[in-house]
């Protein structure tokens, strides 16, 4: 597959994804746990059906230390017994912040279950990293950005 759009040779695209880049860079330096957001973004990428999101964030998951069996259960979470509470209701409120066009919201009782396990810090980054992978995994759908090549790391 060949992407429509590079990213690098379109200046316009190149200033958006600096701003969004800094904005990304709030996240990963807040108390949120590193492994919840890998989480996270894979499974926001795995329903919007982004392969160059979900390539770059199950390597990224691997190279930080995620378990291999952590990242092939993700897409089934509910039935699996490797995540924590808080981990489920992190994946719980992506799901549900993700899927927005079904048309039921987020819940009042995914948003409960997650200021169990969060602070409001931690649900503020949690909100924003929802919100931040969706637009990552928009720009790439739209453009086709082809997956496989990526190296963890090699975006910084």
């Amino acid at each position: 597959m060949e992407a429509r759009l590079s990213y690098f040779g379109n200046p316009l695209a190149m200033t958006f994804a600096k701003y969004i880049n800094s904005a990304g860079k709030a996240v990963t330096d807040s108390a949120l746990p590193a492994a919840t957001q890998e989480l996270v973004k894979i499974r926001a990428s795995q329903i919007n059906g982004c392969s160059a999101c979900t390539d770059m964030h199950t390597k990224d998951a691997v190279h930080a230390g995620e378990s291999q069996v952590r990242i092939n259960l993700v897409a089934a979470w509910r039935e699996a017994t490797v995540f924590t509470d808080a981990e489920r209701a992190a994946l719980e409120l992506t799901e549900q912040g993700t899927r927005l066009a079904d048309g039921a919201g987020v819940s009042d009782d995914a948003w409960a279950h997650a200021a169990k396990h969060y602070d409001e810090e931690q649900l503020a980054a949690l909100v924003c990293l929802i919100a931040l992978i969706n637009t990552y995994n928009r720009i790439n759908v739209i453009t086709r950005q082809p997956a496989g090549d990526y190296q963890p790391g090699q975006w910084g």
